[in-house]
């Protein structure tokens, strides 16, 4: 007797394994600045085709629906959901959030772009404008020391009040990268993403020109994972793995029916 529904039912564990990662991932980033949750994509396996619809089934007739076994199910990708996060109100000066699409563009280490929606940022020994991690915001603005009463515009600008001036003084403009295909950006953690041949080239720009999102300063993006609708994505994940467990257990129990009694 055939153990391919023993096979299936395991292929239907390993995938329902992999989606539940992808949920526990989500909710343990609930509380991640800018972070995005990602949705589990499922595709069936190669199909065995025992009749084909339209064969001969006789020297008059033809088969009107064919015989076709399935092999499985396996994840074929997980689907990055870029919806907005809401806003929270924080009151620092160099917290930064995006209303609308777009990333910050941040120099990794070895001078390689990383692009965020964390906009967490703070201030170098040096002045300069940067992550938590010390990796600089690009374009690179500079502030003064001493200079007082910072403002971000919603385009990015960058002022603040320097000692002796009774004006405000421009340091620079921050710039939004687009790309054609965000969800193929590669996802590299610590809330940064890198460019990829499927997401295309970035597209630097004024924030709030030809739809990229606009600045809010002293704001975050929080995570716009949904804790409950994650809940109910975990038991239906939990009920799935159950069952395709229970498949397992009673394709076992066949197999010894006919290995004891035939």
């Amino acid at each position: 007797m055939s153990s391919a529904a023993m096979h299936i039912a395991r292929t239907g564990l390993d995938a329902q394994d992999m989606r539940m990662r992808v949920i526990s991932n989500n909710l343990a980033n609930v509380n991640t600045t800018g972070f995005k949750k990602d949705r589990a994509s499922f595709a069936t396996l190669s199909y065995q085709t025992v009749t084909a619809a339209g064969a001969q089934s006789s020297n008059d007739s033809k088969y009107a629906t064919g015989l076709n076994l399935g092999t499985g199910v396996r994840i074929q990708g997980t689907a990055r959901m870029d919806t907005q996060g809401s806003m929270q109100t924080t009151g620092n000066s160099l917290d930064m959030a995006l209303d609308g699409d777009g990333y910050f563009q941040v120099q990794l280490p070895g001078g390689q772009l990383g692009y965020t929606r964390a906009g967490n940022f703070s201030r170098s020994p040096e002045g300069l404008l940067v992550t938590n991690e010390g990796y600089q915001v690009m374009p690179g603005i500079t502030v003064p020391q001493g200079a007082t009463q910072i403002t971000v515009g919603t385009d990015g600008t960058v002022s603040a009040t320097i000692a002796g001036q009774t004006e405000p003084a421009q340091l620079g403009q921050l710039q939004v990268a687009t790309f054609a295909n965000p969800g193929g950006l590669q996802s590299k953690g610590d809330n940064y993403m890198l460019e990829t041949a499927a997401s295309g080239a970035a597209n630097l720009g004024v924030p709030g020109e030809d739809g990229r999102g606009m600045v809010r300063q002293g704001m975050l993006e929080a995570s716009n994972v949904n804790v409950v609708e994650e809940l109910v994505d975990m038991i239906e994940c939990q009920r799935a793995y159950e069952v395709n467990s229970k498949m397992i257990s009673a394709t076992d129990d066949m197999l010894k029916y006919v290995n004891q009694n035939i």
